[in-house]
């Protein structure tokens, strides 16, 4: 019987491609996957620091596992992702029994890391910058969790210094892979049966600044110095056996009618747009140094919509960041209502040490006002929600099938081109994930759509993957 491994991730979709490699890189090396803890041989955690409680969670988890590692003490614990960046030998101080802790620049490492500390005991490596030659999680083996589906990576890094924001400390600076090297990936993708990509990024719009930088100063002076998102998202379309193309995330300041006049023009890129919007305020904004304001934000999506066809619009809130008075939040309020998003994800600030804004104590908001005021932005954004969802009551849409509903197994779930889930009726035959289905909309909901099933428009092509037991 081969090794067992089990990866636990918290966080973003990053962390959640970063451990689709990590276990593609078990998986190369031997390893099977379980997700009993009690029988891997490996537990890898791929942590997250983006929300306040995030230490907690891993320091959690990682007391959860002592008892693991004392009945079994050949079992090896890793800890990798964003706060292993940021926390480094501390993991090791807190939780002795972890064996290796590694960051975010050397994912590609994991089973060298692993078979080291077999020999010569607990390791923490944590590179300081990322290594261009392997700093694409995408270039490694994956284990990918959807067949149908994959993410892609086209940029690590962020260049820019959103006060609240961990992310430039733990992930480096903007580094753009080359055009040529993700149209491959997509097409290796595609041939293994994958329609859908999700194109990933800490900045997705600000793609390909820094290669014209390059270019720039290796002589070539024609170069202009602009993002080249819009015809990436041309190229991958492009690329034959591909239906369907997402983006995550965007910043609202690099967001270009190029990149909207490209969503309009591919069919293939979906009609969904992440916006985050953080505050409607202006002083706020201009405190979290987010490079645009109220206005400029509305202006945009205003043009986003107008360029799109039957655009979905989503964005992140933040209520409570620090010095935020009550006519702060009334614009927030405001500005919420005026864009009716179709879904909103609004959080409560939590400082994270090393950012700007964890130094703001002064500052900090009420908890009671910040409980008050996320309630208030709750309905507001739900109201609009609701109101988006019943508008598609009676259309025909094309979901791709993701399996069986979580709410009521005996309907199935699906994901329409502007990212809503529905939930359907099983038709008399079995629908395999990955197929395509035109459905008609029978009730909307502030999360979610209902549906009947009408017609299979396109069966799944991707490899059925056998378990190794």
């Amino acid at each position: 019987m081969s090794k067992r491994y089990l990866v636990q991730t918290f966080g973003c979709q990053m962390n959640e491609h970063d451990s689709e490699r990590i276990a593609g890189l078990l998986e190369s090396d031997g390893y099977s996957q379980t997700d009993d803890q009690s029988q891997a041989d490996v537990i890898v955690v791929n942590t997250c620091c983006i929300r306040e409680n995030a230490d907690n969670k891993l320091y959690g988890a990682l007391g959860n596992m002592k008892q693991l590692k004392a009945d079994n003490p050949d079992l090896q614990i890793m800890v990798g992702g964003c706060l292993a960046q940021k926390d480094r030998d501390l993991i090791q101080q807190r939780a002795g029994h972890v064996d290796v802790v590694f960051g975010t620049h050397n994912v590609h490492r994991a089973t060298e890391l692993l078979s080291d500390a077999r020999t010569n005991g607990p390791i923490t490596e944590i590179w300081e910058a990322a290594d261009p030659d392997d700093a694409f999680p995408s270039a490694l083996p994956a284990r990918r969790e959807l067949d149908y589906a994959a993410w892609l990576t086209i940029q690590v890094g962020c260049d820019n210094s959103c006060a609240f924001c961990i992310v430039p400390a733990v992930r480096g600076e903007e580094i753009s892979r080359t055009p040529n090297d993700i149209v491959a990936e997509a097409e290796r993708l595609a041939a293994d049966g994958v329609t859908e990509i999700t194109l990933l990024g800490q900045n997705v719009n600000s793609y390909g600044r820094d290669l014209a930088l390059a270019a720039r100063r290796a002589g070539n002076q024609a170069v202009r110095i602009r993002p080249a998102f819009a015809q990436l998202l041309r190229s991958v379309s492009a690329v034959r056996g591909i239906r369907r193309v997402r983006y995550t995330s965007p910043h609202p300041k690099d967001m270009t009618a190029e990149v909207f006049d490209a969503m309009a023009e591919t069919p293939e890129v979906m009609p969904h747009l992440h916006f985050p919007l953080q505050s409607g305020s202006d002083r706020i904004l201009t405190a979290m140094h987010r490079g645009y304001t109220a206005d400029r934000f509305l202006t945009k999506l205003a043009a986003a919509r107008a360029t799109i066809p039957d655009l979905a619009v989503t964005t992140d809130i933040i209520v409570g960041f620090p010095g935020e008075t009550d006519d702060d939040f009334e614009r927030t309020l405001e500005v919420a209502a005026a864009a009716e998003f179709d879904s909103a994800f609004t959080f409560v600030y939590s400082p994270r040490p090393g950012t700007e804004a964890a130094e703001l104590v002064d500052d900090f908001c009420d908890p009671a006002v910040v409980k008050d005021r996320y309630a208030r932005l709750r309905t507001v954004t739900e109201r609009s929600a609701l109101a988006k969802h019943s508008e598609r009551i009676g259309r025909l849409e094309e979901v791709i099938v993701e399996g069986p509903s979580k709410k009521d197994p005996s309907r199935l779930t699906g994901r329409t081109g502007q990212n809503k889930l529905v939930h359907f009726d099983r038709p008399d035959g079995p629908l395999r994930p990955g197929t395509y289905a035109r459905v008609e909309v029978t009730e909307g909901h502030t999360q979610y759509l209902m549906g009947d099933f009408l017609e299979v428009t396109t069966k799944a092509t991707h490899r059925t993957r056998i378990p190794v037991l």
